[in-house]
């Protein structure tokens, strides 16, 4: 490792030291949690398996997380994916999968409220420098690249909303809402996601608030290439509040999967122990859960994967099931979508799926079966009085519409809507 060049940066939750992430130049990277927060009966919660009670938390803290190239799970998972990583990446000047200085560039606005923050070279600990003959402090250089254009996908951008305006790259003040772009590939998007969010919400799924706005309502975005549609979805962050940062996680980071295995491993009956076993109040979570699975079928969305159910911690150490969000009618765009992101009671197949299926997903979490009846029975007695007037005044496209009726009546009929 001779002349192995390193970069550190300081890893905070909240204003709690966790630990100390190191990029060296080979290509390692290197995750060290300090002894202060190890030792510490009362830490926040870094993520679920180092939360205190947690079965084998010492042990998973007490040895590094070594990864090449890429970072640790936990930490790819902060970082944007697709077009707006290679964004990123091309204005650093790094290829997308060097993780670490994107996350040193990010590290002051990340999702949840982990922090990273570079050391001066004469703060990197000892034990990161073992062998090292060279160590390189980190500059944050990054300048909004104005010429550089972009197509083809839809963009999101974490911005600050200030008077009814959103602003984009001016400020060191956190975003609070997450903003997409309309999609060059997929007609009508935005108007999508906010109705198939606006129906969830009404049968009782939590949702943080939602709008439609307009590009001109748009302040620093970069030079982009986008179709000629009028709307631009909004969305208000959880992990954001008036002044502080609320810690969040996706299960992916929890299940410790990379973004790319998002539709691999763990299925809804783990996540759903999981939340049983782990959250403020198992049940209450456990039947919300429940409800979002049965929308996600509903509103034909076949991409509720690891990545979009997350994890809230309200007072730091305990979780909370999140808001929903990414809620968008997939089948609009792939005709031929009829399936879970992951298996529910073994398969995934939306128009197969019956209440006993259910039945047997309450069991398999270890649920009263009742409870989860009560909150499906809700569920669909909300969305078969409102939704049909509800989608008739969307601003959803009218060719989309369609296909969301034609897939109600596809469904079995427990959860049909005529």
């Amino acid at each position: 490792m001779k002349g192995d060049a390193v970069q550190a940066l300081d890893i905070r939750l909240h204003d709690q030291h966790v630990g100390y992430l190191a990029g060296y130049q080979s290509g390692r990277n290197v995750m060290l949690f300090s002894e202060s927060y190890r030792s510490d009966p009362a830490r926040y919660s870094f993520t679920l398996t180092t939360r205190p009670g947690f079965p084998k938390a010492s042990q998973i803290m007490a040895k590094p997380w070594i990864r090449r190239q890429r970072l640790h799970p936990y930490f790819s998972n902060l970082l944007p994916e697709g077009a707006l990583r290679d964004w990123l990446a091309q204005s650093l000047k790094v290829h997308p999968d060097n993780e670490f200085p994107l996350l040193a560039q990010l590290g002051q606005d990340l999702p949840g409220a982990i922090a990273a923050i570079p050391l001066d070279t004469e703060d990197i600990p000892k034990q990161l420098l073992e062998h090292r003959t060279s160590i390189v402090p980190i500059k944050r250089t990054l300048q909004p690249t104005r010429g550089f254009s972009l197509a083809g996908i839809q963009m999101k951008f974490s911005m600050r909303e200030k008077e009814g305006r959103f602003h984009f790259g001016h400020s060191d003040e956190l975003g609070d809402w997450i903003i997409k772009t309309p999609s060059t590939r997929h007609r009508g998007v935005p108007v999508n996601e906010y109705t198939a969010m606006r129906l969830a919400m009404v049968v009782g799924i939590e949702t943080p608030e939602t709008r439609l706005v307009t590009l001109d309502d748009l302040e620093g975005l970069p030079e982009i290439n986008l179709p000629a549609e009028p709307w631009v979805y909004a969305i208000k962050r959880f992990d954001r509040g008036m002044h502080e940062r609320h810690h969040t996680e996706d299960m992916a980071q929890v299940f410790f999967r990379y973004p790319h295995e998002k539709y691999q491993g763990p299925n809804y009956e783990q996540i759903g122990r999981l939340l049983r076993d782990y959250t403020e109040d198992g049940l209450a979570s456990v039947q919300q859960f429940a409800r979002r699975l049965l929308v996600n079928i509903l509103l034909a969305n076949g991409d509720a994967h690891l990545k979009n159910w997350s994890l809230l911690y309200p007072d730091r150490r305990t979780p909370v099931l999140a808001p929903a969000y990414d809620i968008v009618m997939t089948q609009a765009y792939i005709p031929e979508e009829n399936e879970f992101a992951l298996n529910l009671n073994g398969q995934k197949r939306w128009y197969q799926i019956r209440h006993e299926d259910f039945q047997a997903w309450a069991k398999a979490v270890g649920v009263p079966w009742q409870a989860i009846r009560i909150a499906l029975d809700d569920t669909m007695q909300r969305a078969r009085e409102q939704w049909k007037s509800l989608l008739r005044e969307s601003p959803m496209l009218p060719e989309h519409k369609q296909r969301l009726k034609e897939h109600w009546r596809k469904l079995q009929p427990e959860w049909r809507i005529e």
